[in-house]
């Protein structure tokens, strides 16, 4: 089993997308990249812990890769907009791929590079994973458990839309 730690936007929205995939066993919503030891919601709502909202991804490399994950990541979510996706402003919503070994870091620059190369103005931020804080319990799995909230249903199909039609062969069996 592997890890992955991306930041795109709400942890509400990227945990729902990665939960479609094969071979992604678990996805724990959370923080990192902040200073606030132990950070609650509240306190990274106010934007001013430093945190991002960010998901932790368990995958199985066998059936899914980290660069098929990173196409998945880039493609699911606003990577040219700083510390935005959408209605979401502040840097809890910023784009971030916290890279857990050298590989990790290399695949990631070299498909920032190439998207920057055909001229996509990337703002992702590349950096060694920090401590991850798992959010409070009532965040995980939060669109499954919650499919008629309001933001939910505004932000989350049209990024399972993108997913269904650009990766069809690396989504679940229903």
């Amino acid at each position: 089993m592997q890890q992955a730690l991306f930041g795109g936007g709400c942890f509400w929205c990227t945990e729902a997308v990665f939960l479609q995939l094969k071979g992604v066993e678990q996805v724990v919503s959370g923080y990192a990249g902040g200073h606030t030891p132990q950070p609650r919601y509240e306190d990274i709502c106010k934007g001013d812990t430093q945190h991002a909202e960010v998901i932790l991804i368990d995958f199985d490399e066998s059936q899914i890769s980290f660069a098929q994950l990173l196409d998945v990541f880039f493609a699911t979510h606003d990577p040219t907009t700083l510390n935005r996706q959408g209605n979401d402003v502040g840097t809890q919503y910023r784009s971030v791929i916290y890279y857990l070994n050298e590989q990790q870091q290399q695949q990631a620059q070299q498909l920032i590079n190439k998207l920057k190369a055909d001229g996509i103005a990337i703002v992702t931020e590349l950096s060694p994973a920090p401590t991850f804080f798992p959010a409070e319990e009532y965040h995980q799995n939060y669109f499954a458990r919650n499919p008629a909230q309001g933001y939910c249903n505004f932000a989350i199909p049209p990024k399972l839309m993108k997913l269904q039609s650009k990766f069809q062969d690396l989504l679940k069996a229903e």
